[in-house]
């Protein structure tokens, strides 16, 4: 328990200081798709946005190549992998994650090639965590979200303007009665339990946008 409580207080703090992809509750802004795809350099550059910043310089970065599939563009060193931004999905979103969380990840990635979405991906993946064919963390696992409207997003130099930053600490199986949080927030920015009780569950850290 103070392990949790330990790993949100550092993330919030992080935040303070410094004020796909597969993560829960990020909506993209715009209905359009991209055209066209950044260059190698630019898509690590961008992904590393979400990463943070002690660990960027380590990180294994996956992006697309020009047909489209899912490569390693930048092979690290420590225990993160960043997620480059979909050329084909509307708005800009790139992540970075713990590798304990790439399984999960990665069947939502199949899944979603398959034509399978939202509730049945979510159903589909938790029929196999508990058939305990699709392994999750058996720790609380970081996930870090990076998002922007799409207008607001450069793929040609990796300039992205009003960059909005969130959290997420998937703990299988965990509930509001045993981390003490609540199911949905009662305050800007403050921490939650999405999807209490499943395989799937993890706190969500959602800071307070600034005005511009």
């Amino acid at each position: 328990m103070k392990a949790i409580f330990l790993i949100i207080a550092v993330i919030t703090a992080c935040f303070g200081c410094n004020s796909k992809n597969d993560s829960p509750a990020v909506k993209k802004e715009s209905s359009a798709g991209k055209n066209g795809l950044a260059s190698p350099d630019i898509q690590i550059k961008t992904a590393l946005l979400a990463a943070p910043q002690e660990k960027k310089d380590n990180c294994t970065v996956l992006g697309y190549s020009p047909d489209k599939q899912l490569i390693v563009l930048k092979q690290g060193t420590n225990e993160m992998i960043c997620l480059a931004d979909n050329p084909d999905e509307p708005g800009f979103s790139v992540a970075c994650y713990v590798k304990d969380l790439e399984p999960f990840m990665k069947r939502g990635r199949e899944l979603r090639k398959q034509g399978i979405s939202g509730q049945q991906l979510n159903d589909e993946r938790e029929k196999e965590v508990n058939a305990g064919t699709l392994q999750m963390p058996k720790r609380p696992a970081a996930l870090y979200v990076y998002s922007a409207d799409e207008k607001d997003f450069e793929p040609a130099t990796g300039e992205v303007k009003n960059g909005y930053l969130r959290y997420v600490i998937y703990i299988p199986y965990a509930t509001a009665a045993s981390t003490g949080l609540p199911e949905k927030p009662s305050a800007p920015g403050m921490p939650w339990i999405m999807d209490a009780g499943k395989s799937r569950a993890h706190i969500m850290i959602n800071p307070e946008k600034t005005a511009k």
